[in-house]
């Protein structure tokens, strides 16, 4: 929790097996379409994280049931859910609830809710989810930091054409459309695991999704929605973060449970820039990527791009790698202004920096890094610091371990049976 850090002895031998458990950024959509409905819905592999309690949490609080039926198994029933008794003080704290609108207008035709909060990684207003619900017909009106959506059923057209390529406002006017009785399509649409995942529930749930063509997807929504049975995959920012961590440390790890067709990109980039990697199925038919030490690094560019490109979430990671390869590299996210702010950390721990502006920055190197005392902005800038912990020599104390917690599960307990010298303390110890 936030009274919580981590301690990281660095530069330990890194070794041994370790894997990727349930799709966090997938889980969000699917349980969302879990309250279109007033039928049970199953959901397995659920990662048992921060984000995923904080929004069962906002979901119990509207009435909606939720039951535990295994460890990572969890029944829905939302035909009691009331959206007037949401709790807007966690909604506040948590970005992640953005993709409650679509499903209020969907079952109650109105959706009222304050300013998501979660990362800090620059200002991410939602206003490209109201401009397309604005786009389709819906009623959006902005007071101080709530806003309120309203839809009198009668929709402006068929096509919405997204500002970006935004996940979760993909997410959103899917969980919306599906229960129209119009085709809606949508164009600039992102097609990344969490909303291929979702295009399998509503299809379970009886709407007819489909992607039609380059970032289009067709939605053929039903006034019925129906319960469904889903099993998460895996969750492969997860996995390349640990891919990521073993090549960093030079270690000689197998990560399980890789989403291969969502890392490709990834590992082809770890790969053309010198590390060893075997990649192959298990006995199970899942793939696992065995990271062995690399003789020489040379990254010139990561950019993150919209799938099937450079995933965002992992760049952080790849400016930690980047302290040890030769030469430069630059490191580009076009769409985040705060994604880059964990590399002042970096900075602070030798790392040879240079920003050109809030989205590009050089890294040159190879550098060593040295034990700080840091703070973790964000998820994925907090698990770029444990990275940069274990390559540092000395020690590095990690605070504000809830953003951590949030999309990592038990980090320090599963690094620590790869070797690393890692653990968790209250503040003050």
């Amino acid at each position: 929790m936030d009274d919580e850090k981590l301690i990281i002895f660095g530069q330990n031998k890194i070794k041994g097996e370790i894997s990727a458990t349930g799709a966090k950024n997938a889980a969000f959509p699917v349980l969302a379409a879990s309250l279109l409905t007033d039928q049970d819905c199953v959901i397995g592999n659920i990662p048992l994280i921060e984000d995923v309690f904080r929004l069962l949490e906002i979901f119990q609080g509207m009435g909606v049931e939720v039951s535990w039926i295994g460890q990572r198994k969890v029944k829905i029933n939302a035909k009691r859910m009331n959206p007037s008794k949401i709790n807007n003080e966690t909604v506040s704290k948590f970005r992640g609830a953005v993709i409650l609108l679509g499903v209020m207008l969907a079952r109650f035709k109105k959706a009222s809710l304050v300013q998501p909060g979660g990362c800090l990684i620059g200002p991410r207003p939602i206003d490209t989810h109201l401009s397309a619900f604005k786009e389709l017909g819906v009623s959006v009106k902005k007071n101080n930091c709530k806003v309120n959506l309203s839809f009198n059923g009668q929709l402006k057209t068929n096509t919405v054409i997204l500002n970006e390529f935004s996940v979760t406002t993909t997410s959103n006017i899917m969980l919306f459309a599906s229960s129209l009785t119009k085709p809606i399509l949508i164009k600039t649409a992102d097609l990344d695991y969490p909303n291929q995942e979702l295009i399998k529930v509503l299809n379970k749930m009886g709407a007819k999704v489909k992607v039609t063509g380059s970032h289009e997807i067709k939605v053929e929504g039903t006034t019925k929605l129906k319960g469904f049975k889903h099993d998460l995959i895996f969750d492969p920012i997860e996995a390349g973060t640990f891919i990521i961590m073993a090549a960093a440390t030079k270690g000689d790890v197998l990560v399980k449970n890789v989403e291969y067709p969502f890392l490709s990109f990834v590992l082809k980039t770890l790969k053309d820039a010198g590390v060893p990697l075997e990649i192959k199925a298990d006995k199970k038919g899942k793939t696992e990527v065995r990271v062995r030490p690399w003789k020489s690094l040379k990254i010139k560019k990561v950019q993150s791009l919209p799938y099937p490109g450079f995933p965002s979430d992992l760049l952080s990671a790849m400016g930690v790698l980047a302290t040890q390869a030769e030469g430069q590299t630059l490191i580009h996210d076009p769409l985040y202004e705060g994604r880059l702010r964990y590399l002042e950390g970096l900075t602070k721990m030798g790392a040879d920096v240079f920003f050109s502006d809030p989205h590009r920055a050089m890294i040159n190197g190879p550098t060593r890094l040295y034990g700080e005392d840091m703070g973790s902005f964000d998820l994925r800038g907090g698990a770029a610091l444990i990275i940069a912990g274990l390559i540092a020599k000395g020690r590095t104390s990690i605070n504000n371990v809830y953003q951590i917690d949030r999309g990592y599960e038990k980090i320090e307990e599963r690094l620590s049976k790869l070797g690393a010298d890692i653990k968790r303390i209250k503040n003050g110890q």
